[in-house]
């Protein structure tokens, strides 16, 4: 249909912008808003033209008129795009017009560098720690500290001394990342039982962030439990409808995240909890906790964190996430488990000629905002109190059960991103980067993790800034 007439002429030096609607998969276009938004990207590309799609609510096609040019010469034009794009809404620079000008262009959205620009101009910041400059970070970290070799002895050895006392492991290891870590842990359980499939979350991590990068790189095979929009039952592993067992091969490990950080950070009752650890072992599996966010649970259980990691066979943590500290995770769990672990970081590359930076980082904020965890998840339940009433919004869960939570928001995705935007140049308020559209159009999400930067605001003046963003 482009090609048919409204393709613009050779020589625009300028993208031609398709507004889609979020349903195009209901109107039988094509399986999904992605496909139709790569299918309109290669025409482009195949045509050496720039084509930028930008999500729009659904409008009917009987409101053409109200959004499209009336003028007879773009009635084929209106007709086309209907068929295109299942809606009506469509910018475009017409072959009948300059090569420069548009008839209607949507903002394009900041990158992820010139977001972070706006950032460092900000002077509140609703989430985590709020922004801090390099040489904040560095000197945090104490000058007296001892280099390691190669992870090695120095303070990587005391982070690793301090993770396995406060996990009540009888060891840990740190690695660059936690998808390293995550990876091979699970790797070394696998191995051991001579199983593949490993059981989680719809949402966990190595479903959702890491490329496949589990099976591609170790042959694991991903099992997802459950519902995507709720944790983990004891019922979704052991009992079906009809009685018999959901699960019927042998999994290696069963892989639970403590919070669940997709559905706003629930966790499980504990008794819950301990049931599904003693399911894995029943069967034969390792029990492995995704414990990237444990620093948040001890308040929820009532519980220690090594109370917390007991019933498990490895852990994972991490250092950036909660503690604010540079990149950097651990493995902790038993010693023949952890060796095979700092094996398999060499083969990944992980065994670094020097990590202390990383490890000296760990160590200077655990100590200075474990303290703090508490004080964090008491600030998110007054914050969720002084929200709760608040048109337009809700809370999962609510009230939080750790020290974040989602706010979904009854406005476009890109009207949320524009409101923030403007907050953060004209008020050097920060809210969020992004907000996320849901299946529901309309309707918007997006995550709060309380941090030092939260407690300097009060509920009210919170609350405040959220009905800015859903204002306008």
């Amino acid at each position: 249909e482009l090609d048919a007439g409204i393709a613009p002429a050779n020589g625009v030096d300028s993208p031609l912008v398709v507004r889609l609607p979020r349903l195009e998969e209901e109107r039988g276009l094509w399986g999904s808003s992605r496909e139709a938004r790569v299918a309109l990207r290669e025409y482009g590309l195949e045509r050496g033209l720039e084509i930028d799609v930008v999500a729009m609510p659904n409008r009917h096609p009987e409101h053409a008129r109200s959004v499209t040019p009336a003028a007879p010469a773009r009635r084929a034009e209106r007709r086309a795009l209907r068929r295109i794009s299942g809606a009506v809404t469509i910018a475009l620079v017409s072959p009948k017009r300059s090569a420069t000008k548009r008839i209607a262009q949507a903002p394009a959205l900041p990158s992820m560098a010139e977001l972070e620009d706006i950032r460092r101009t900000c002077r509140r910041f609703l989430g985590g720690h709020g922004h801090r400059s390099t040489a904040e970070q560095l000197a945090a970290i104490p000058q007296d500290v001892q280099a390691d070799s190669y992870g090695d002895g120095g303070v990587v050895a005391e982070l690793e001394a301090k993770i396995a006392t406060l996990l009540g492991k009888p060891t840990a290891v740190f690695v660059p990342s936690g998808t390293m870590g995550q990876q091979i842990v699970l790797r070394v359980h696998a191995d051991r039982r001579n199983r593949r499939t490993v059981l989680y979350h719809p949402q966990c991590h190595l479903a959702v962030h890491e490329l496949g990068a589990a099976q591609r790189l170790h042959g694991l095979q991903g099992r997802a439990v459950g519902d995507r929009n709720r944790l983990i039952s004891i019922d979704d592993l052991r009992i079906a409808p009809d009685g018999r067992t959901p699960i019927a091969e042998a999994p290696a490990a069963l892989l639970l995240e403590l919070p669940q950080r997709d559905i706003g950070g629930q966790l499980p009752p504990w008794k819950d909890l301990v049931a599904q650890v003693d399911w894995a072992h029943s069967v034969g599996a390792a029990a492995h906790m995704d414990g990237a966010r444990l620093w948040q649970c001890a308040g929820f259980y009532e519980r220690s964190l090594d109370a917390i990691a007991a019933p498990f066979d490895t852990v994972y943590v991490s250092f950036y996430k909660d503690v604010g500290a540079l990149a950097g995770a651990a493995v902790a769990g038993p010693a023949d488990v952890i060796a095979e672990v700092r094996e398999w970081r060499q083969r990944h590359g992980g065994t670094l000629y020097s990590m202390w930076p990383h490890a000296a980082s760990a160590l200077a904020n655990l100590r200075a905002r474990l303290p703090r965890m508490p004080s964090y998840q008491a600030h998110a339940l007054a914050l969720a109190d002084a929200l709760r009433n608040l048109p337009g919004l809700q809370l999962v869960p609510d009230p939080p059960q750790s020290s974040m939570f989602h706010l979904v928001l009854h406005r476009d995705a890109e009207a949320l991103q524009a409101a923030a935007l403007r907050l953060a140049k004209d008020e050097r308020i920060w809210t969020w980067g992004a907000f996320y559209a849901t299946e529901v159009p309309g309707i918007s999400r997006t995550e709060l993790s309380v941090g030092d930067a939260t407690l300097l605001w009060t509920p009210a003046e919170f609350r405040g800034v959220i009905a800015s963003l859903l204002a306008g």
